[in-house]
């Protein structure tokens, strides 16, 4: 009742927007919403009520944005369709009331990837107005370390182990699901890739209070054909953690939301690092007892 919501395309990608009944003094602020569920499942219905809930107690503009999945629709489809609505909505803001110079993003779980990675795409562009901020909800931001502590002390969690992370990855790229252990035990990365990267992911780099029992992994072979084979978890628009200092010092104000029983906790816990070291101010809530 307090709500005007529409289906519509962007770009020809549909949404879901969420107006807030009450006339406004001015223009409001405006969220595009990217929801979870790895690429392969979740939709717009899946989260009505959290993008109910935001727009009435932000009093902004929500646009949910219902890409389409995988397998049907390959990699990097999700990224370009989450990129194609925002750009939308950015150069037609004024229409729903919104001050375009107010565009927040906000993803979940690869929703928070999709974010990342169109917050990343975009900081170049000058025909458009800049995105005010990213909001990313214990998100996935890496694919070269699967053996980082919030891995091991929540390998066997209910909803998302270990195992299904990398599983479902696979199967976002429709890969073959027998490259899954080599991938956990690290043997897709070479040694200079491993170099090059470990300033930026590293268990070194994680607060030792949650540290808790982690234990170094052994070393494991490299095994090139692996490696060959899944080219795409070294892209940035997989695994934006990877994008260059040139990229992520411009990259807008950024809130982080983690969660303690997260396999995923510590892609944020390194990204939070890395925005800070390059000067971006960054808002961290932590879900103690949380889980994803």
């Amino acid at each position: 009742s307090q709500l005007f919501i529409r289906d519509l395309h962007f770009a020809g990608v549909p949404v879901r927007v969420y107006l807030p009944r009450e006339p406004s003094a001015g223009k409001r602020r405006g969220v595009v919403f990217l929801h979870g569920g790895c690429g392969i499942f979740g939709s717009i219905r899946c989260y009505e009520r959290i993008c109910r809930y935001m727009a009435r107690e932000s009093d902004s503009v929500v646009v949910s944005v219902g890409y389409h999945l995988a397998p049907e629709h390959g990699y990097p489809v999700q990224t370009l369709e989450c990129l194609s609505a925002t750009l939308h909505f950015l150069q037609t803001a004024e229409t729903y009331g919104v001050d375009p110079a107010r565009v927040l993003l906000c993803g979940d779980s690869a929703g928070g990837t999709y974010t990342t990675s169109v917050c990343q795409e975009l900081v170049h562009r000058t025909d458009i107005p800049k995105i005010r901020a990213q909001v990313l909800i214990q998100p996935f931001l890496q694919a070269l370390s699967f053996n980082l502590p919030s891995h091991q002390q929540n390998a066997a969690m209910a909803f998302l182990s270990r195992d299904r992370t990398v599983h479902m990855i696979l199967k976002y790229l429709s890969k073959d699901c027998s490259l899954k252990e080599p991938i956990l035990a690290g043997s897709h990365v070479p040694e200079r890739m491993n170099l090059k990267y470990r300033k930026w992911i590293s268990a070194d780099l994680i607060p030792e209070a949650f540290k808790l029992g982690y234990k170094p992994p052994p070393p494991t072979p490299f095994l090139p054909q692996v490696h060959e084979e899944v080219q795409e978890l070294f892209e940035t628009r997989l695994s934006p953690l990877l994008a260059e200092d040139a990229v992520v010092s411009l990259l807008p104000d950024t809130c982080i939301v983690t969660c303690e029983h997260d396999v995923l906790r510590d892609d944020g816990l390194l990204y939070k690092r890395r925005l800070e070291d390059n000067g971006v101010r960054v808002t961290w809530h932590h879900v103690q007892r949380g889980f994803h």
